[in-house]
Parts: structure tokens; C-alpha cells; sequence
């Protein structure tokens, strides 16, 4: 399996292009602001062909790019519909007046096609099994993606869950009683061996997390 993530030069934000191998079919995981240039030498590195992008959940920071890259390839973008809305109106999820421009310059819009996931499905895309469970807290529509491959098991914890910490819930959408549920219910029961890719920061893995990790130990 191949893996390949980067950040965002604007805000951090990592995007990954997940494949079974170079030269396959890939999907791209929260494409954000100002990714396209490095996504594109990504792809033509490994010989990669983009058949969807998967969104952890609705906030800009993890949107932004998702017309370009969608539009560019013809494939549609995956959202679950707690978050549906923030592809059409991002600006809700930080208390801006629609139409504001986004870090003082850039504006926003949604791709044509943008299909929901379901709560704790499956989504089988570029050959690859992507286990979707719902885990709010961070916003309505977060989702964790969960992928075996033959030598590890990964989760692409978007905004959920970090390297010694979690998503904050103080925006629109956000609730620590619904985070708090998340982590138990969806995160702690995870095997250790899991390689943890969040929405910010550096990997990790669900052992290092238990002990490590202060939210997930109050639990």
C-alpha cells in the first residue's frame, strides 16, 4: 500500500493520496488550501490516477482545494452529511458572513458531484476498503477512515484525534460530551498496533496514544 501525505503550506493541514501501488488508482484525503501544486507532483511521482476524494469532515482548512482537485479529474468528492452543508457554506463553521473571503483572498466553491457517507460503512474505492465511522465532537459530520493493508492497520483520524491531543470543539458544530463519546466508543477500542495519520501534525500510533495521550487517559 502506498501512502503519501503533506501539509498545507497555509495552515498545516495534512493531505494524503492513499494507492494500492504506484501506478495504481489513488484517492486523495482532505485536499486544503494550497495543495494542488504538491498533489500533482505526488501523483506524477508515483503515476497515480485519482478516482475520488474523501473529506474527514467539513472545515475549510480540509476542503479548500477539493473543487480544483475533483474538477480537474472528473471524480467526486465523499462527505458525511453532518458536514454536507459546509461545502456550500464554510464560513458557518467559523462564524464568518458568507461570501468573506478566506484568508483575506481566496473565496470557495463546492464540486459538482458530493456523495454522503454512511455512519459505520464501508466505502470501497481504488481497490481499497476505507471503513467510515462517524465520530463527532470536532464538528457534526466528523469521520474517522479506517484501511488494513498487508503490513499495517491505519486511521486517517482526521481532526479526531492527534499526537498527544484532539480536535478542538469550540466552533459551530463542535461538543466535548460528543468528543469524549467518540474517543471512547470509536478511538480506545482500536487495536494498538494502528498507525494513527491525523488532520495535523505528525503520525502516531493507537498504543503511544493510550498511554500518552492526557484526553484519552481521563478516559
Amino acid at each position: 500500500m502506498l501512502i503519501a501525505g503533506f501539509p498545507s503550506g497555509a495552515t498545516d493541514t495534512n493531505c494524503y493520496v492513499v494507492a494500492p501501488a504506484a501506478g495504481e488508482q489513488c484517492i486523495v484525503i482532505d485536499p486544503g488550501i494550497g495543495i494542488t501544486g504538491q498533489l500533482d507532483e505526488v501523483i506524477a511521482e508515483h503515476r497515480l490516477h485519482p478516482v475520488a476524494v474523501l473529506l474527514t469532515h467539513g472545515h475549510f482548512d480540509h476542503t479548500f482545494s477539493v473543487l480544483p482537485v475533483c474538477e480537474a479529474r472528473d471524480v467526486p468528492a465523499y462527505i458525511h452529511p453532518g458536514d454536507r452543508d459546509q461545502l456550500s457554506d464554510p464560513w458557518s463553521a467559523v462564524r464568518l458572513p458568507k461570501g468573506t473571503p478566506l484568508f483575506g483572498t481566496l473565496t470557495f466553491a463546492e464540486p459538482d458531484d458530493v456523495r454522503e457517507l454512511g455512519d459505520d460503512s464501508t466505502v470501497t474505492l481504488a481497490g481499497l476498503d476505507f471503513s467510515v465511522r462517524h465520530a463527532p465532537g470536532h464538528s457534526r459530520g466528523s469521520v474517522v477512515f479506517g484501511l488494513s493493508g498487508a503490513e499495517e492497520s491505519v486511521l486517517f483520524s482526521g481532526d479526531v484525534l492527534f499526537a498527544g491531543s484532539i480536535g478542538r470543539v469550540d466552533l459551530p458544530g463542535g461538543s466535548m460530551a460528543e468528543m469524549e463519546r467518540s474517543l471512547r466508543d470509536v478511538i480506545l477500542p482500536l487495536d494498538d498496533a494502528t498507525v494513527v495519520r491525523p488532520g495535523h501534525g505528525p503520525a502516531t500510533t493507537i498504543a503511544r496514544e493510550r498511554v500518552t495521550n492526557p484526553y484519552l487517559l481521563d478516559l
